[in-house]
């Protein structure tokens, strides 16, 4: 272990920046944890547990709590950001003036900009600059299984291949298993975009639908994601990778899912205000969908299948009237229909 990996800081306590705290932590690395709401700090520093995003795990003794954002980067070298995309470019200006000269940005988020429709590296290099060494975590990984060290293994991108391999080691161990890319945008939007096919397979399981078209959803979902990150200079192969296909079955085959437990909702009939009000962590695809609606329209790119959850989810269409005019859209060439070329 080098001396830039002895401590780091993670900003963002849900599950999945306790998650991955913990899994740090228990390599020995002294973990420096920002945690946003006041009573969860407290709850964090008497209890060691965080009772409201993964309870029933007891946190490392490695990974000190800090409600204080300068606090928890200054003179850290690695920096990961685990916190919901929608207050990602808020946060990140608040800790800007903060960073060490030289620091790597690590995103553990999932997912894309609503105003501006930027992945987090787009919005990292807005805040940050163009010269900021940035890479991204992302892959199938429940943060539950990852704190209980279940098997697991997921993917770091990076454009700076060293950086890429630093950070490969830094979370590897005998129970993640760390894949190393240099594709950031087939990495961010296979990701992304996984969460809006997750709702999707909820609400089929919500209406009672089987497993038929669920394999469709996935199948053909996979396409529409191809399709976009493609378009944006992404490496198809990414996509049949651990973040691409591999999220996807995860999140659309799980009921631990928060994606598709809304998805799920939605399909019992619930209204999308309900459900929302009733969680208490993040589900990125309802904000997610909405994004890549609006970039596919921009960008000219066919993603049927999330134009059709942004019409339930923003127009208050019914499922069973997207299910129909999916199910009718003019017959086409599967392979046609697969296309990457552009």
């Amino acid at each position: 272990m080098t001396s830039e990996h002895k401590t780091v800081a993670i900003i963002g306590a849900g599950s999945w920046g306790t998650a991955l705290a913990q899994h740090l932590g228990g390599k020995g690395i002294s973990i420096r944890l920002w945690v946003f709401e006041p009573e969860l700090l407290a709850s964090l520093q008497d209890r060691h547990e965080n009772l409201v995003f993964l309870p029933g795990v007891k946190l490392s003794r490695h990974i000190t709590f800090t409600g204080d954002l300068g606090a928890a980067v200054t003179d850290q070298h690695i920096v990961i950001m685990a916190v919901p995309s929608h207050v990602y470019r808020q946060v990140l200006t608040t800790l800007a003036p903060h960073l060490s000269p030289g620091v790597t940005l690590v995103s553990a988020t999932k997912g894309i900009e609503t105003a501006t429709l930027l992945t987090m590296e787009g919005l990292v290099r807005e805040v940050l600059g163009p010269e900021t060494a940035y890479a991204v975590l992302s892959g199938p990984s429940f943060a539950v299984e990852v704190a209980s060290r279940q098997p697991t293994a997921v993917t770091v991108a990076s454009r700076l291949r060293p950086v890429a391999t630093r950070i490969q080691r830094l979370f590897s161990s005998p129970y993640l298993r760390v894949y190393s890319s240099y594709d950031v945008t087939g990495v961010e939007l296979g990701g992304a975009l996984k969460n809006v096919m997750a709702l999707g397979a909820g609400i089929l399981e919500g209406l009672e639908l089987g497993a038929n078209p669920r394999a469709a959803l996935i199948t053909r979902g996979l396409a529409e994601i191809s399709r976009l990150a493609v378009r944006l200079g992404a490496n198809p192969m990414t996509l049949a990778g651990l973040a691409g296909l591999g999220d996807l079955v995860l999140t659309c085959t799980s009921r631990l899912s928060r994606n598709y437990q809304v998805g799920l909702q939605l399909g019992q009939g619930k209204k999308l205000a309900e459900i929302l009000r009733d969680m208490q962590m993040v589900a990125e695809g309802v904000k997610t969908a909405g994004a890549a609606y609006h970039l596919a329209r921009k960008l000219g790119v066919e993603m049927p299948i999330v134009e059709q959850m942004y019409r339930i989810l923003y127009e208050d269409h019914s499922p069973q009237e997207a299910i129909k005019m999916l199910m009718t859209r003019e017959l086409k060439d599967e392979i046609d229909a697969m296309s990457l070329s552009w």
